[in-house]
């Protein structure tokens, strides 16, 4: 009998605890969010805020701005524990988080050293359209990558959550 995938589902304030454990480990102290910024993923209208649990500790987290005016959605942060990489949540992640925020356009950056997220988001589907230079932290440059979704079309009202 095959193992059951863990389930992408919503997150909310109640996961804050979980959420900063999760950023320690998945990103350098440079790049962790500052508390502020993580209440207001968790609370903020119009931001998609999807997880993955293993029934104990949430392993994978994604957060994505709609912006309906441009009809863009823009991937903040996706972030997946080192021990739960190479599974296929951060595929399932992105995917349900592209679904989540309804935008015919998907937008991110990545820090240009970053070749693990750079994999995936190619392989996902993602192409580079741009560079920002010393965008992160410590004054590494940003690459821009865009998803066009032909499946959606201009002015979706896809409810997010």
């Amino acid at each position: 009998m095959p193992k059951q995938e863990l389930p992408v589902v919503k997150a909310s304030l109640r996961d804050l605890a979980h959420l900063r454990r999760l950023e320690r480990q998945c990103f350098s102290r440079e790049d962790i969010w500052p508390l502020i910024e993580l209440l207001g993923v968790l609370v903020s209208p119009g931001t998609v805020r999807l997880k993955v649990d293993d029934g104990e500790e949430m392993v994978a987290f994604l957060s994505g701005e709609v912006q309906r005016a441009k009809q863009v959605g823009w991937i903040g942060t996706i972030g997946v524990a080192p021990r739960w990489r190479h599974k296929g949540l951060g595929r399932r992640l992105l995917a349900a988080g592209e679904q989540a925020m309804g935008m015919p356009t998907i937008r991110l950056s990545v820090r240009k050293s970053n070749q693990d997220a750079i994999r995936l988001y190619e392989k996902a589907g993602y192409n580079p359209i741009g560079e920002i230079k010393r965008y992160y932290n410590g004054g590494e440059d940003a690459l821009v990558y865009e998803k066009k979704l032909p499946n959606l079309r201009e002015n979706s009202t896809t409810p997010i959550g």
